[in-house]
């Protein structure tokens, strides 16, 4: 009996020292006691807290950060755009002044900056001194360009933030008239609608724990896409007869508004890529679409697909930032997971700080829903409601047999109608510029110089620019210009009178004026070419030329100042010579 208590007393001692020592490591043969069968137990896996937590489906707060950095860099495009060609065109010297367009809309809305002035034109204009808009333009541009430089250099932006952004934007393509009249301004103003609800209203951090994305706004991301996509597959449908086809590629790398090196190449590939090229731009823009709504492997399918489309439509074109533009709302078909790739594991990273707080809402540790947490679901549910009622006529439009594209149905342009190339121009026809100081424009021997733009076709040995997603304003209006006559385009009848005139803020839109150094030319031309891409191995490639022209005939008359002088009048234009 003594034994027996001596041997329970010391069990019970080596049971509390075995407590007291818990902390201790065990060595590793206490892992390995035999068991009944004679089979060793297996030592139990040690959680290591070194081991990185694996991101979840299902959550967008890497999305959010990698949807902000992508919508900042269109609006720094956009605003050094701006920056760098809005005096020449919208300024107090510029070829459409917004001045006296703001002047015009004040007049036909009464006299009176109210409401009704807003609603036309909904820009901060209205409220800025008028004394000198060259500069009013110039810091909306340079605060734009600030602030986007901000979110894309931090991946952080605020909805004040984005709503500024939005609202400087607004406010330059409300005045922007023809140069501004572009499908991807209202894609950008929508987008950047869309971005003010990704934000917390007033922190700025990455992962603001208390405002997490709202699925509202990446599902109004998705149908963005959606709508650009389906918008721009049926408008083909319905328009061109060569989509139906399948020989519209035949003509679009040739005949695009600005071609690059690579459109030069791809117009020479053989006529079956050019059908599959077709038939792959249907599926894209008509099926892929409502992959969306299929899962989300599917929808991540839809995302690749769409950027991949994009990123071949950025590489065979200049067509400004569209394309860079529509890669943005297809992100929002990634979760966390699937864009974890992107962001660095190191400790208080964006990564790292989503793992925790996913590992949180998986143990069942949830924070407590505070007033702004509340206040912003029913700002996010009301910004799904309004994007519900303003898609009605966007849908019906979408239905209908006369469907247009790029059309806003509200002047805040925040849901709008998408599409591009409904029908493709079978041949390139370019207006040329040419001056002479010859005092009589008839005479044979006269020596006729031409103008060089910076991007648009013009010498025959000058290669394709490369420029996405910058864009020039100008150039691309030329194209237009092109196909239609003078009377319907009389600005370049204006651009003609500063060519004359040799301003200075005209001639900074174009690469070489061959009066410069000189007396301005006393007549301005405009010659209509037809322009072809020489073969790669033919004979004019060889002496270096990228294009092929031949002439059609004037597009404009031989001009001077003398004989401009009343057609700038009866426009309310000033003359070029009073500069």
């Amino acid at each position: 009996m003594a034994a027996s208590l001596s041997n329970m007393q010391k069990e019970e001692t080596s049971l509390r020292k075995r407590r007291f020592d818990s902390s201790k490591p065990e060595p590793e043969h206490d892992f390995t006691r035999k068991r009944t069968g004679g089979e060793r137990e297996q030592p139990p896996e040690e959680k290591s807290e070194a081991e990185p937590l694996l991101l979840q489906p299902g959550t967008f707060w890497l999305t959010r950060i990698v949807l902000l950095r992508c919508i900042a860099f269109i609006y720094f495009v956009a605003f050094i755009v701006a920056l760098n060609q809005n005096k020449q065109l919208i300024g107090e010297r510029g070829l459409m002044p917004c001045k006296q367009y703001l002047r015009e809309v004040k007049r036909y809305v009464g006299g009176k900056i109210n409401m009704d002035a807003l609603s036309y034109a909904p820009t901060v204009l209205w409220f800025l001194d008028w004394s000198d808009m060259d500069t009013n333009l110039d810091n909306i541009a340079l605060i734009g360009l600030g602030l986007s430089t901000f979110v894309l250099l931090t991946g952080i932006a605020n909805m004040i933030v984005m709503a500024l952004l939005w609202i400087l934007y607004h406010s330059l393509v409300n005045v922007g008239q023809l140069w501004y009249s572009f499908g991807w301004e209202s894609q950008l103003l929508e987008t950047g609608f869309l971005g003010i609800f990704l934000c917390p209203l007033w922190s700025l951090r990455q992962v603001p724990q208390h405002s997490p994305p709202s699925r509202i706004t990446i599902w109004t991301f998705r149908w963005l896409i959606f709508r650009i996509m389906l918008g721009a597959g049926l408008i083909k449908i319905r328009g061109d007869r060569c989509w139906r086809d399948l020989t519209c590629m035949d003509y679009h790398y040739e005949t695009q508004p600005v071609p690059n090196p690579m459109a030069y190449y791809m117009h020479r590939s053989p006529w079956w890529f050019h059908r599959f090229e077709t038939l792959m731009n249907h599926f894209i823009e008509l099926v892929v679409p409502f992959f969306l709504v299929l899962g989300r492997h599917m929808c991540m399918t839809h995302g690749v697909l769409q950027i991949l489309f994009q990123v071949t439509l950025i590489v065979s074109g200049n067509l400004s930032f569209l394309n860079w533009l529509t890669i943005v709302p297809s992100i929002a078909c990634f979760d966390d997971k699937s864009l974890g790739f992107l962001f660095s594991s190191a400790e208080g990273k964006a990564k790292q700080l989503v793992t925790k707080i996913q590992s949180q809402e998986a143990s069942g540790q949830k924070l407590d829903p505070t007033l702004g947490m509340l206040i912003r679901r029913v700002v996010n549910v009301s910004m799904g409601l309004l994007i519900a009622y303003l898609s009605v006529p966007v849908v019906l439009n979408l239905l209908s047999s006369k469907q247009i594209m790029n059309t806003s149905f509200n002047p805040l342009r925040i849901v709008n109608t998408y599409g591009a190339f409904g029908s493709i121009t079978k041949e390139r026809t370019e207006v040329v510029f040419q001056g002479t100081s010859s005092p009589d424009h008839s005479d044979p021997t006269a020596v006729w110089e031409e103008y060089d733009f910076n991007c648009k076709p013009g010498s025959l040995n000058r290669r394709p620019c490369l420029i996405s997603p910058y864009h020039y304003r100008l150039d691309w209006l030329m194209w237009f210009a092109a196909f239609q006559t003078y009377e319907q385009s009389e600005w370049v009848i204006q651009l003609a009178g500063r060519f004359l005139a040799n301003d200075t803020v005209a001639l900074s839109l174009i690469a070489h004026n061959p009066f410069e150094g000189r007396e301005p030319p006393r007549w301005i031309r405009g010659e209509h070419f037809r322009y072809k891409f020489s073969d790669p191995g033919g004979s004019h490639a060889a002496q270096g030329k990228w294009w092929i022209r031949k002439r059609i005939g004037p597009y404009f008359p031989p001009l001077n100042l003398g004989g401009l002088r009343k057609y700038f009048e009866s426009r309310n234009w000033p003359h070029p010579d009073i500069h």
